[in-house]
């Protein structure tokens, strides 16, 4: 179950720092590769709710055995793509595949499990859920500084095939419903409603969001699709996915702590490569070491998380990584452009730290009054929240690094003019001589480079104060009763 869910996590973030070299071989655009990406994202969010029906209708190993095989075989077709248009059709059918098996391996090992191991069975499934996304860049650096892009798809293929052994081999079947009929109208205006607005994230900024055209046309079907779904949810008899889990105790405080967790979490891992690469100059290879840390601190606090639970329970768990996470973004927004590589280490290892520590105690809050049949459906619900909060957050930390880097350069070169004080030290009035065009580019490169600067300070402390503004949430988790099992809700 981890080694599945190790690949499909980190198919998340590989291609990212591979994003150049596939431009150019494949001759595409700065918008038109960015669908290697997007493409993946927006077809694992549309499959991500069904699990719950393909489980039930034709059982969980069945279906874990194709996403596997799917998801094997996508990755050799991405390795093999000629064309652009092949490549991103091929990562449609790894995004696919691969959208089941967070949920389904999640479901899998809390029944595989009784209660009493939940916790610590999480910390090590989690490891899989989460630190793929950490390790992504890093290894799809190196693949591609020394070797070849295409290798960043290659690599899945033992590893899916040694997954695949494993699945058939040890995992047992479950039950299921030959009879089970999917809500093709409830999944058709969901997809609709996910891929719209997963798109639209994924473009806004490039479009200059709601300037645009195409931006307003995919916010009003995005609108569109999710308002008839929650209408239809609600007054068909057997929805797609039944609202009425709403009112399991915590599950509903369950999926505002997970919203919260992707929307502050994964923005630093999309950001920080870019900014050791643009604004530090650091090589590739470099920049994957200095992320590697972060899942450092991932995996010691999940197994941590996993043990601490049951002795302190979920709040003072959840209190101290969002706490993490809050110093790490207010020491990142005081950093310069001449920052060493030891606060980027130390502040990588404190947000890993947040992020695991969190993740596990999570599971409980989310999962403890759930029955087993439940599970399946209730894990689709989970990832789908934190891959659609994990895209809000990026494009909203992406919007407002744009727009503060912007406003920036506009105040600053208003201030830059031969007799400012910018000027009157002799290094820069040898390098910066605004006669010459080369002492205008200088001049410019240096402006962009501070005002870039702002906006990723001004993003970094968005993100500390809000780790900060989670904290308030804490009073609604219930402290636990020693030696009382959770009660198991039962919803029809």
């Amino acid at each position: 179950m981890i080694l599945a869910t190790v690949l499909y996590s980190i198919d998340w973030t590989i291609a990212s720092v591979a994003l150049p070299h596939m431009r150019g071989a494949f001759s595409a655009t700065q918008d038109q590769i960015s669908w290697v990406i997007t493409s993946y994202i927006v077809a694992s969010a549309i499959m991500i709710p069904t699990a719950g029906f393909m489980s039930a209708r034709f059982g969980r190993k069945r279906v874990f055995v194709a996403a596997v095989t799917g998801f094997t075989l996508a990755s050799m077709f991405c390795g093999f793509a000629d064309s652009l248009a092949t490549e991103v059709a091929a990562r449609i059918l790894q995004g696919m595949s691969g959208a089941f098996l967070i949920p389904l391996s999640q479901a899998i090992v809390l029944d595989t499990y009784p209660p009493e191991q939940h916790t610590r069975m999480m910390g090590w499934w989690g490891v899989g859920s989460v630190f793929g996304p950490v390790i992504g860049p890093a290894l799809g650096g190196y693949l591609t500084e020394y070797g070849d892009w295409r290798w960043i798809f290659f690599i899945n293929l033992p590893f899916g095939v040694l997954a695949l052994v494993g699945v058939l081999l040890f995992l047992p079947e479950t039950k299921h419903d030959p009879e089970k009929k999917l809500d093709w109208f409830g999944f058709a205006v969901l997809a609709l409603g996910i891929g719209a607005l997963q798109i639209m994230l994924d473009r806004g900024e490039r479009r200059d969001w709601f300037e645009s055209a195409e931006i307003l046309i995919e916010a009003a079907l995005a609108a569109l699709g999710l308002y008839l779904f929650a209408v239809h949810s609600l007054t068909t008899r057997k929805p797609f996915l039944n609202p009425q889990l709403l009112k399991v105790p915590g599950f509903t405080l369950g999926l505002a702590f997970v919203f919260l967790y992707g929307l502050l979490t994964v923005p630093p891992m999309v950001m920080m490569p870019t900014f050791m690469q643009d604004l530090r100059g650091m090589p590739v290879d470099t920049i994957g070491l200095l992320q590697a840390p972060r899942g450092f601190g991932l995996i010691a606090s999940m197994f941590a998380g996993g043990a601490l639970t049951h002795v302190l329970g979920a709040r003072p768990l959840v209190a101290f990584g969002f706490g993490c996470l809050a110093v790490a973004g207010a020491e990142m927004a005081s950093w310069t452009m001449d920052v060493g590589e030891w606060p980027i280490i130390w502040t990588g290892f404190i947000q890993g730290v947040g992020a695991g520590i969190i993740w596990v105690p999570l599971q409980s809050i989310f999962f403890a009054s759930l029955a087993p049949a439940q599970r399946t459906a209730a894990a689709s619900v989970l990832n789908l929240v934190r891959s659609l909060a994990s895209a809000i957050g990026v494009s909203f930390a992406l919007t407002m690094l744009t727009r503060s880097a912007t406003t920036a350069r506009a105040q600053m070169v208003e201030h830059l003019t031969p007799v400012g004080s910018a000027f009157r030290h002799a290094d820069v009035v040898r390098g910066w001589d605004l006669a010459t065009l080369e002492g205008l580019a200088q001049a410019q490169r240096q402006v962009d480079l501070q005002a870039m600067m702002i906006g990723y300070s001004n993003d970094f402390l968005m993100l500390a104060c809000g780790a900060l503004l989670a904290l308030p949430l804490l009073f609604f988790i219930p402290k636990p009763q020693k030696g009382a099992a959770a009660p198991l809700a039962h919803v029809e």
